[in-house]
């Protein structure tokens, strides 16, 4: 006698009320407004005033360039610790090298190319040697540290022609122009992963490694460039960071790391899919200056900034891990 068999009932999402899928959505873009209100209501004359709020633009330049860096690397499922001291060596080694008498543009071109030359090491280790990411940007974290040391000699280096500062000093209609330097790597950043088919490979690395290999991409080499390009990106970071300081040192641009991951995995809890996006990680960028900004103006000291950085993060891990499993 035939059997037959029924299959399972399929298990459909659930469904949530609106208001609190909008809020699950666009969680991060409400805690955004809601800093700002907050800071607001507590400094309306401080925090909201013109030159403020061009000056938190003006802080979170810097950052934007670095996180944009670390967005590249993590659409593809990877993760880069060496950002931060990448943009250390590739500023000091511009600085060093102007001090030594080359012309301001061959120097930053250096500069990058140092920047450049870090991010291949990272990719070659990770997507030709199968090498884990934390791992092998680890170990370039240590050694581009010690290089920094070495090119700085232990100090901060002072002195660089004063047509170097133009970069990170200038003010072009009252706009800081680390500013401009920030929009235009976000805007090329945003075509590529979102206009080129380089971008949509990315992406097809990141969701599935071995679907896109199967499917015809070659995983390693777009690894391999998402690497580089970060540290290339990293790298202008470093050099717009010293112009505006004026100096290098060996940890100028270091703690720039962790606040990059932060502000990749704040924009992670913006997609639907738990990916990185360039949209949410500039959102996240801002709600890390907002933070800082505003709780600097009310005298929070830094040690509490340190750890609301810290618990951020544990949040954006955890809500962008929920959103993940459940996409």
């Amino acid at each position: 006698m035939a059997t037959t068999e029924t299959a399972p009932a399929a298990v459909l999402p659930e469904r949530r009320p609106p208001l609190v899928q909008f809020v699950w959505q666009g969680g991060t873009v409400i805690a955004l407004v809601a800093l700002i209100a907050v800071f607001g209501a507590l400094s309306p004359a401080g925090f909201l005033s013109l030159g403020n709020l061009t000056n938190i633009l003006a802080q979170v330049a810097i950052l934007t360039i670095i996180a944009a860096a670390q967005t590249m690397v993590m659409v593809t499922g990877h993760f880069d610790l060496s950002v931060g001291t990448t943009a250390t060596l590739s500023g000091a080694s511009a600085s060093a090298l102007m001090l030594a008498g080359l012309p301001v543009p061959v120097a930053i071109l250096l500069g990058l190319g140092v920047g450049l030359a870090v991010g291949m090491v990272n990719g070659f280790l990770v997507a030709y040697l199968n090498i884990s990411a934390i791992v092998a940007t680890l170990a370039t974290l240590t050694t581009v540290g010690g290089l920094a040391f070495i090119v700085t000699d232990g100090t901060t280096l002072y002195g660089m022609p004063a047509s170097f500062f133009w970069i990170g000093q200038a003010r072009p209609l009252g706009l800081p122009l680390p500013v401009v330097f920030a929009v235009i790597v976000a805007a090329l950043v945003w075509v590529v992963l979102r206009y080129t088919t380089v971008g949509r490979r990315w992406y097809a690395v990141g969701g599935n490694a071995e679907v896109a290999r199967l499917s015809g991409v070659s995983v390693r080499r777009n690894v391999f460039w998402a690497f580089a390009l970060a540290g290339v990106t990293s790298g202008l970071g470093g050099i717009v960071l010293v112009s505006r300081l004026s100096s290098a040192s060996a940890t100028s641009a270091n703690d720039y790391m962790m606040l990059a991951v932060a502000a990749v995995f704040l924009g992670m809890t913006l997609s639907g899919s738990g990916q990185a996006n360039l949209g949410g990680t500039l959102v996240g960028v801002g709600i890390i200056g907002v933070l800082q900004n505003g709780l600097n103006i009310v005298g929070v000291n830094t040690y509490v900034q340190q750890v609301l950085t810290g618990v951020i993060i544990v949040a954006a891990v955890l809500l962008s891990s929920v959103k993940s499993r459940q996409a």
